[in-house]
């Protein structure tokens, strides 16, 4: 594994038999690299930034070796963000060489490209518990460490976050420097702009790193950008820049107009060199782009630019993967992985075990399906194809696919033109990422009645990744926006409905909303269409103790309860919600002067959820049942890590199985003392399972009283 190709010294930085695999040429990693135990490891002295600075800049390379080294190996063990990681490893090195961290703030845009600075700011004893439960989160995190002076998950952050601090920094009388450090990928965001725009305005030291892994250099306008953009950070240039720009504008009436004069003609000398001189447009000083894998140029650039006094953007070239073959060859693949072997990559794994779709893949099927028959339907996504399933679609319909890159409130307000325009748009978006669009969604779709249909994945708890991509938050946002239906599948084939359901509304959005799981084993009544406003029974329904009705995602969760509480003598119907918002409120009624105890369970916070909802409407109505709620707290996120598989936040948060029944059993004991007895075996059972009762469906709204014995 070579972490620096440029070095001439590279291959004498490794162990004997891991020189073969230096050369440029070489695609794939050797295993035996990385199996190698470094003898005498140069990371393990690390315990902070300043272990860097007194170490010798010729052992970079060897440490950079070292760093790759334990990202592969423990991403392979427990998953996490591959290629961005191994992209930014000599440039993290740097990074911390120059500035003088927690002093100095870095701050990482998106944040999944920080494990090289998490092991260069001491926290190598802890990296085998990358996002693991109770362990290192897998994104900077302040309560974890001094050098994570801002937290961050999502897109574009960066610059708004680094200016703020160096503003406030400014104003408490400090001289730290704060360093964003932003990719090409995240430079798409709107609020990235938002950011240089008032950065080049108020004229603070602002440093931004722009990591580019995608453009290519033009090499011979690119060695001569780098040379004059290298030129105006040395310090004699700004110094004299300084004193003649002063000189010039204290000239008797023609100063002001005559200095203007020569920064346009500055301007435009640099356009015929720079390969994009848009931040110089903006107020920056520009160097780049250099080469973000050479140790060497990255500490020079960097010891000049934390000299300056204005800010400046360092353009920084690295590949995504560099020095596994797997990762640099296909960059997308391994940009997030799951456990995986070093020696033979991530496989391409069959559908799922026991041939069951995971919801993404269900949805990428559906909508391809639709697609073919009707070709208004076109699916729009924010740099997500393959994560959100569209890749299929993509390669199908390259016409009717749009991929924005990260802006999603663009692609919700582009969606609505599309529409307005009698299309079919499909926005397909992780739910944790839609909190960015709320204001496109409710102004540009919603109030309009426009027919965009929003494929939300990842709907409900999501393993690994902490608070920040968590989609808790969509049902209690979306429900009280206006013209808007929101659907929660429980399995594939009420996915399937609730998507033609959607291209056939007209009345305003659509929310389909699922999670970050398998699809579990079909059963006749998810086949059964769609009533608006009303759910379906997956068993019972015919009134008694306790109705647990619960959103799609929790289909295997309230089976679970519902046979343990069958084993403590209680018995417990099943209802399936479907539909979140708009609700048949004379039939919730129905359903719930039908039961001693109405529990709603739910995938999604507690406030502004479908049980308030319930419990409101029922102390409206007057209804007889007990309302109890089952979903997220405000604040999970301070009383746990949120890291985990989606199964242990579950656990963790009382929303698997038995949390559910222990839950519901206190309430209804607390409420009415000890069951009485089971009449009949209504053990949840394949048999059973998905019984409709004729007279559950025939509530429409009469109160019937629970008389208690």
């Amino acid at each position: 594994m070579c972490p620096a190709d440029e070095n001439e010294n590279c291959e004498k930085s490794l162990p004997i038999n891991a020189r073969k695999n230096c050369a440029k040429t070489d695609t794939r990693i050797n295993s035996v690299v990385m199996k190698l135990q470094f003898q005498d490891s140069l990371l393990s002295k690390i315990s902070s930034p300043l272990d860097l600075k007194s170490m010798d800049s010729g052992d970079f390379a060897r440490l950079a070796a070292e760093i790759r080294h334990v990202i592969v190996s423990t991403v392979a063990k427990n998953g996490g963000h591959l290629a961005s990681n191994l992209g930014v490893v000599e440039l993290s090195i740097a990074l911390h060489r120059v500035f003088n961290s927690p002093q100095d703030k870095i701050i990482w845009d998106v944040g999944h490209q920080c494990y090289a600075h998490k092991l260069l700011t001491g926290r190598l004893a802890v990296f085998h518990r990358l996002r693991q439960a109770a362990g290192m989160a897998g994104f900077p995190k302040r309560s974890e460490s001094p050098h994570d002076p801002f937290n961050t998950g999502h897109a574009s952050t960066s610059i708004s976050a680094a200016l703020g601090i160096l503003a406030g920094e400014k104003l408490l009388g400090g001289k730290g420097r704060v360093v964003a450090v932003i990719g090409d990928g995240a430079l798409t965001g709107g609020l990235a702009y938002e950011a240089l725009s008032h950065a080049g305005h108020l004229n603070l030291p602002l440093i931004v790193i722009l990591n580019d892994n995608k453009m290519s250099i033009s090499p011979n306008v690119g060695a001569l950008s780098k040379y004059l953009s290298r030129l105006t950070m040395k310090s004699n240039y700004q110094t004299f820049r300084r004193h003649f720009d002063g000189m010039v504008i204290r000239l008797p009436v023609f100063g002001e107009i005559f200095l203007k004069v020569i920064r346009r003609l500055k301007r435009a000398v640099k356009a015929v060199f720079y390969k994009d001189n848009f931040f110089v447009d903006l107020g920056f000083d520009y160097v780049g782009p250099i080469d973000g894998h050479n140790t060497r140029t990255l500490l020079s650039v960097l010891e000049d630019v934390q000299k300056l006094d204005r800010p400046v953007v360092v353009h920084v070239v690295t590949r995504k993967g560099k020095g596994y073959g797997f990762a640099e060859n296909d960059p997308g693949s391994y940009h997030g992985v799951n456990s995986f072997s070093v020696d033979d990559g991530i496989e391409k794994a069959a559908v799922s075990e026991g041939g069951q779709p995971s919801f993404t893949g269900a949805f990428g099927s559906a909508l391809l399906d639709a697609a073919r028959d009707d070709g208004r339907l076109v699916a729009i996504t924010a740099a997500m194809d393959k994560g959100t399933g569209l890749s299929r679609f993509k390669r199908a319909f390259p016409g009717r696919f749009f991929d924005v890159g990260i802006a999603e409130e663009h692609a919700l307000t582009f969606a609505a033109g599309l529409a307005a325009q009698g299309l079919k748009p499909v926005v397909a978006v992780y739910s944790t990422f839609i909190q960015r669009s709320v204001d496109q969604i409710i102004h540009d779709a919603a109030l309009q009645k426009l027919p965009v249909i929003l494929a939300l994945d990842r709907g409900g708890f999501v393993g690994d990744d902490g608070e920040t991509h968590q989609g808790l938050f969509d049902i209690s946002l979306f429900r009280s926006t206006p013209n808007m239906t929101i659907l929660a599948p429980a399995g594939e084939g009420e996915l399937r409905l609730m998507l033609d359901w959607a291209l056939k509304h007209e009345g305003g959005p659509v929310i389909i909303r699922y999670p970050k799981a398998l699809c579990p084993v079909e059963i006749p009544v998810f086949s059964l269409p769609l009533e608006s406003g009303r759910g379906l029974w997956i068993a019972g329904g015919a009134g008694g103790q306790i109705c647990l009705a619960f959103t799609g995602s929790l289909y295997r969760e309230v089976l679970e309860a519902a046979d343990l509480l069958w084993k403590q003598g209680i018995e417990a119907d099943i209802y399936n919600l479907r539909f979140l918002k708009p609700v048949d409120e004379d039939y919730l009624e129905g359903l719930m002067n039908s039961y001693a105890l109405f529990a709603v369970i739910e995938e999604g916070i507690r406030e502004g959820g479908f049980g308030e909802y319930a419990a409101a409407l029922a102390m409206r109505r007057g209804c007889a049942a007990k309302i109890e709620t089952l979903a997220v707290a405000g604040d999970f996120a301070e009383k746990i890590n949120a890291l985990g598989t989606r199964e242990q936040l579950l656990a963790v948060n009382g929303l698997d199985g038995a949390g559910i029944a222990g839950q519901v059993a206190a309430s209804y004991m607390e409420s009415f003392g000890a069951p009485r007895g089971l009449g009949h075996d209504k053990r949840i059972n394949d048999t059973n399972l998905g019984n409709i009762h004729t007279k559950a469906q025939r509530h429409e709204g009469t109160k019937v009283r629970i008389e208690l014995r």
